[in-house]
């Protein structure tokens, strides 16, 4: 395959329309920090500060600051910096966890009941460590990783809602996002300090969650590892977080060369696609029942940027790594369904909700969950992706 003309355009989408949207549209020059909740043609409509979004896009500047395209782009680190500087002195706890959202001027409005606010600010204050070699942001780094490991036994703490009666389960977003942190430690810090946590969650997110009959990852299992098929949060599968871990598993075989985690990652990719893969309108399930059952979220068929995000990069590393054909079929084929269905050629970015048929159900460009991380990293990891292929 001649990857050349797909490189380009992927330059063009991530250089010239998504970068520009979030560089034009979301720095709040007064107050600090960004605007994450922006319409289809960059105004703001709604100013509260999500801890998630804010701290992504922190990561995300400072990571294309050290990309291959960020020579003699100062203002992509000076844009991180700056967000960096607002959320640590607003947004940070003494316990060094961080608070779920801020108002504006960066009172805490929202409690610290989600652990993902600290491992996005540990991303974050990782990648300036990587773009300033600055000591301050290593520090915060090790601190907010911290916080958020030790948080994963009982996420929400004091803000838990649920009584002991409830079943209890281990979280996949949990594990799979510790795998990838620790590759980004392993980037960022260039430190080795974290493979045995990086190490126990790839193992459990391949030993524990998929399931070797229905042949899908689950989203919650209990922790001796059986599968709830009696509740609809037990029979929960969210496709778009299982091909987003394959290529996280992926990406830590590669780097440790363990060719059987590849083939078994792989297999599981290609398992997920066949499993949350729309036939009759295209695309990818946002949920889905592991039995067929009725699902309790409403939104359950539709289709959203981010799982198709993440499908595309699982396909290329599942392509690259092995060769096998039907991985560049499916790469093809998500690569097609994003272009033509996601991409505003009006008003630059992406839309990010459409309906099952494939229409847009929202206009937004970002909001409470959409902002300047999923859309970028694809397109970047992309992009290095194919050149490796190009160059085979």
């Amino acid at each position: 395959m001649n990857w050349s003309p797909v490189i380009t355009r992927y330059e063009q989408e991530l250089l010239e329309q998504v970068v520009p949207f979030w560089e034009k549209h979301s720095i709040d020059h007064e107050f600090g920090g960004y605007f994450s909740c922006l319409d289809r043609d960059g105004s703001v409509y709604d100013t509260t500060k999500y801890m998630w979004m804010q701290w992504r896009i922190v990561y995300m500047f400072a990571t294309l600051y050290c990309s291959r395209y960020g020579k003699g782009r100062e203002n992509w680190l000076e844009i991180a910096r700056k967000g960096y500087d607002f959320l640590f002195k607003h947004g940070r706890l003494n316990d060094g966890s961080y608070y779920f959202a801020l108002n504006r001027p960066g009172t805490p409005i929202m409690a610290p009941f989600s652990i993902f606010s600290d491992c996005f600010a540990s991303m974050g204050a990782a990648a300036m460590f990587r773009a300033t070699g600055e000591e301050q942001y290593r520090k915060e780094a090790e601190s907010a990783l911290a916080s958020y490991i030790r948080r994963i036994p009982d996420p929400k703490g004091k803000y838990e809602k649920s009584l002991p009666g409830k079943e209890r389960y281990l979280s996949l977003g949990s594990y799979m996002i510790l795998a990838n942190l620790g590759c980004v430690m392993k980037e960022c810090l260039n430190t080795d300090k974290h493979e045995t946590e990086c190490r126990r969650a790839v193992e459990l997110v391949m030993d524990k969650f998929f399931h070797p009959e229905l042949r899908v990852v689950f989203e919650n299992v209990r922790p001796d590892g059986s599968f709830d098929l009696d509740s609809c949060e037990g029979r929960f599968i969210n496709p778009g977080h299982g091909l987003e871990s394959m290529w996280f598993v992926m990406k830590y075989a590669e780097a440790h060369g363990d060719k059987e985690l590849i083939r078994r990652a792989a297999d599981y990719t290609d398992a997920i696609f066949s499993f949350g893969s729309d036939n009759l309108h295209g695309g990818i399930f946002y949920f889905m029942d592991a039995l067929g059952k009725p699902h309790m979220e409403l939104q359950h068929d539709m289709k959203l940027w981010w799982p198709h995000n993440e499908a595309t990069l699982a396909a290329l590393y599942a392509y690259r790594l092995t060769g096998e054909e039907r991985f560049l079929l499916r790469f093809q084929e998500i690569d097609d369904y994003s272009f033509s269905h996601f991409r505003d050629a009006e008003y630059g970015e992406w839309f990010g909700y459409l309906n099952r048929a494939g229409e847009p159900s929202h206009l937004l460009k970002g909001g409470k969950w959409k902002t300047f991380f999923h859309l970028p990293r694809y397109l970047l990891t992309a992009i290095e992706q194919m050149k490796l292929l190009a160059s085979q």
